[in-house]
């Protein structure tokens, strides 16, 4: 089976999503060609990139942007077209018109690259680029087109304007939808009776408690116990009135947050407490080397319409390092997690699991959320979607 991926996410970065470790996952058996995101005008004339729009930014303007092969049956593809920046643009007619056109230009790139490589058939996996990708399925024309729900992007101002009317549309024309969690999946079956819950995953052999993981040298004098965060922190999704008030209420733990600050959180109190260490972003294969060293493990979500429904992918990196885990309580954190992590809906219920979790760990307790963090294996999530893939044919044959 042949494979192109289109998503929001690039591939071969300092971060992995679902897409791109699915991607990986499936490239074992099966060609796979991933598309990173076409870069639009608005991304070519503002300098408020990362290295790796930049250095594609630079291969389109040195015309070299283009494929490459990047492992025996994984291709990944920098399209060389750029598209129009067009999100700004009222109403749904205008914008549907200007999106088309965006659209065609995506393909041409794709179908180049697809024809470069051979494929003759293959399965179109979307990962939530409901605008880019909105016609591809007619563009060109896949032997299946999957649509890949792993967040609810509409909680967003961005994506509200145009992706109320545009995401359902998508879903009822796509093949099949797979949803990361079991609310998106109540959702997606409004709109596609071919709505497949297949999870998500965590990358196990990165995520090995048994390597020898050196403690980071930004961890070695802090006061311990050590409360640890690994991941975005993003004011729509974290708490930071919770944070703040856990902080205060222990100040003799440590709180230690590791990941890239939006606005929010660089402007907040949380920079003025002395217990609170903010560590910036580090790459993937470095990350378990700071779980491993935290006591305890949290996740502090706010809970909305973002949330709520989500799969936090941290909580099985945590849980696959052994460690104990506190997080806010959300539907998905009930349905899947309650087993083998202390929900929480207050500080003071934070402060009584936190407190908790440190004093009845124990070698029973680790191994038992190991043994849980193996059943969200890629290698796991990909046979779902082969799976899904594999009914919806049936269905729709």
């Amino acid at each position: 089976m042949n494979f192109v991926f289109v998503s929001l996410q690039r591939i071969h970065t300092d971060r992995e999503s679902t897409s791109t470790s699915l991607a990986k996952e499936l490239s074992k058996q099966h060609k796979v060609l991933y598309v990173n995101p076409p870069v639009d005008r608005r991304t070519l004339l503002l300098n408020e990139n990362d290295q790796y729009t930049l250095d594609h930014i630079a291969a389109i303007r040195n015309k070299t942007a283009g494929l490459s092969r990047t492992a025996d049956n994984l291709w990944v593809l920098n399209p060389s077209r750029v598209i129009e920046s067009i999100n700004w643009i009222p109403g749904n007619l205008i914008f549907s018109l200007f999106n088309y056109l965006n659209n065609k230009r995506f393909a041409a790139d794709i179908r180049k690259a697809i024809q470069e490589i051979g494929f003759e058939q293959f399965v179109l996996v979307n990962d939530k680029d409901m605008f880019r990708s909105f016609y591809l399925k007619e563009l060109l024309s896949p032997e299946m087109y999957v649509y890949l729900d792993r967040d609810y992007t509409l909680g967003f101002d961005y994506w509200k304007k145009h992706g109320f009317a545009i995401e359902p549309a998508l879903m009822r024309k796509s093949d099949a939808v797979v949803c990361n969690s079991l609310d998106f999946t109540k959702r997606a079956a409004k709109y596609n009776k071919n709505s497949f819950y297949i999870g998500n995953g965590a990358d196990l052999e990165v995520f090995d408690p048994q390597k020898e993981w050196l403690q980071p040298e930004d961890l070695k004098d802090l006061k311990k116990p050590l409360i640890g965060y690994v991941g975005a922190l993003n004011s729509m999704r974290i708490d930071i009135s919770l944070i703040e008030s856990l902080a205060e209420q222990k100040p003799e733990w440590t709180f230690a947050f590791v990941g890239a600050e939006d606005d929010n959180f660089r402007k907040s109190r949380l920079h003025a407490l002395d217990n609170i260490i903010f560590i910036e972003k580090k790459h993937t294969s470095i990350v378990p080397a700071y779980v491993k060293y935290f006591d305890v493990c949290i996740n502090p979500q706010l809970v909305n319409e973002i949330t709520i429904g989500n799969f936090p992918l941290k909580i099985v990196e945590y849980l696959a390092m052994g460690r104990p885990v506190v997080a806010t309580e959300t539907n998905t954190m009930k349905e899947v997690f309650s087993d083998h992590t202390y929900l929480c809906k207050t500080s003071d219920e934070y402060i009584s699991a936190i407190t908790d979790a440190m004093e009845k760990d124990n070698d029973q307790l680790r191994n038992s959320r190991m043994a849980f963090a193996k059943t969200y294996s890629w290698e796991a999530v990909a046979k779902k979607l082969l799976w899904c893939i594999e009914t919806a044919r049936g269905k729709t044959t």
